[in-house]
């Protein structure tokens, strides 16, 4: 068994202060593509995103805001299929100009939400 960094080995002697994790392993990693910093999403300038909103603590995307539009041809949609197929998504992606990763999470926030009103009618 190889006595690599977060092997069983490694994590034992490391917790008796005996092994010293390599540079590598201290060094803090960023994500692929990306600086990975709030501040540099935050200066982007994304419609509808208030940096001083607060809220969420987890970083990443600010919240979408759907125009009128947008909701009633999502909710259309949802009412022919709950589930969304690729060409679908690309379609629905390209007429409301938004992402296809913003389509496929409205549709998986829209299904947990018809979920909790058919628990709640019963």
């Amino acid at each position: 068994m190889e006595k690599g960094p977060f092997s069983v080995e490694w994590l034992a002697q490391s917790s008796r202060g005996g092994a010293q994790p390599t540079a590598a392993a201290r060094r803090p990693r960023s994500p692929p593509g990306g600086t990975g910093s709030r501040e540099s999403r935050a200066d982007l300038g994304d419609p509808g995103h208030d940096p001083e909103a607060g809220g969420g603590a987890v970083p990443g995307r600010p919240r979408t805001k759907f125009s009128a539009a947008q909701l009633q041809e999502l909710e259309r949609s949802f009412r022919e299929q709950r589930y969304i197929g690729a060409s679908e998504k690309r379609r629905l992606a390209a007429v409301l100009n938004l992402s296809q990763s913003q389509i496929k999470t409205w549709f998986q926030n829209r299904r947990m939400k018809f979920k909790r009103q058919t628990q709640d009618a019963r």
